[in-house]
C-alpha cells in the first residue's frame, strides 16, 4: 500500500513519511507515504491486527505503539524484506512475522521481486505502472514463495476478534479477500489499496472490491490517501477503508 498511516502519530508530536529513493534524471520522486489518523477505531479495544502485505514492518512498528494490547500478525514472503521486518519486529512480543504470501489456495509460486520492493507483486507490472513510476520497472532473481490461505491461518491461530486487517497486495487483493471471507467476516475494519486503473495484470478494480467487501457486511467509509500520476494528475489507487455495518 502507498499509504497507510501520517497524521496518526501526530498528536503525540510524530510526523511519519517515507520516500521512494531518488533516480538519476526523474522529474520527480515517488510520491510521499502518508499515514493518517485511525480516530475512527479509537472507539473499539482493537485486539488482533493483520499485516497482509507488510514489506519491511513499518506499518506493524506504528501500529503497535498505536494499539498497545493488539497482537499484530505481519505476513510478507519476499526474503529481503521479510528479514527486515524480522528484525525490525524482533524485540516487540506482541508482534509475528510469517514469511508467506496470503491468497486464495494453498500453492507455491515463483515471484519476481521488484527493485523497489513496495511495487512487487505476484502478478505482472503493466505499462501504466512502469510509465507511471518508472522507478519500480526493474526486477530482482525470482523467488519461489509459500502462498497460504487466510482462513487456514486463522484456523491455526488463537485469533481474538475486534480485529483490523490491512491488506496490500499489489493486485492481489481478490485472492486474499477469497481465501479469507470468514476471516474478515469477523473484523472491524479493513484498510485495502484499491485501484482505479490496471497496474498489474489481472488486478481487481476499486469497484471489485467494493462488491466483495460490501458482501461481506462492510461499507465504504472512505479513503486515508489517494496515489496520482505525477505527469498527469489522474488518480491511480487510494487506500480504502470499510467498516463493519452493524
Amino acid at each position: 500500500m502507498k499509504q497507510v498511516i501520517l497524521n496518526l502519530l501526530r498528536r503525540n508530536g510524530y510526523d511519519i513519511v517515507r520516500r521512494a529513493p531518488a533516480q538519476p534524471g526523474a522529474a520527480s520522486a515517488h510520491p510521499v507515504i502518508h499515514y493518517p489518523p485511525t480516530a475512527w477505531l479509537d472507539a473499539h479495544p482493537i485486539r488482533t491486527i493483520l499485516d497482509i502485505g507488510a514489506n519491511a514492518g513499518d506499518f506493524a512498528l506504528t501500529m503497535a505503539g498505536r494499539f498497545p494490547g493488539a497482537r499484530i500478525l505481519s505476513f510478507e514472503p519476499l526474503a529481503g524484506p521479510y528479514a527486515e521486518l524480522a528484525r525490525k519486529t524482533a524485540g516487540e512480543p506482541r508482534c509475528t512475522a510469517i514469511r508467506c504470501a496470503v491468497g486464495e489456495a494453498d500453492s507455491t509460486i515463483e515471484m519476481r521481486p521488484c527493485t523497489y520492493s513496495p511495487s512487487s507483486s505476484l502478478l505482472p507490472m503493466t505499462d501504466v505502472h512502469r510509465e507511471a513510476f518508472p522507478f519500480t520497472a526493474g526486477e530482482g532473481s525470482p523467488e519461489v514463495i509459500r502462498v497460504r490461505r487466510l482462513d487456514d491461518i486463522a484456523a491455526e491461530t488463537d485469533l481474538e476478534d475486534e480485529m483490523l486487517v490491512k491488506i496490500d497486495v499489489q493486485g492481489f487483493e481478490g485472492h486474499v479477500i477469497r481465501g479469507g471471507m470468514a476471516t474478515l467476516r469477523r473484523a472491524r475494519g479493513i484498510i485495502v489499496e484499491t485501484s482505479f486503473v490496471p497496474l498489474y495484470d489481472g488486478q481487481p478494480s476499486f469497484d471489485d472490491v467494493y462488491r466483495a467487501l460490501c458482501g461481506l457486511g462492510f461499507v465504504y467509509a472512505g479513503n486515508w490517501d489517494q496515489l496520482p500520476d505525477a505527469k498527469t494528475g489522474r488518480v491511480l489507487q487510494a487506500d480504502a477503508i470499510f467498516l463493519r455495518s452493524a
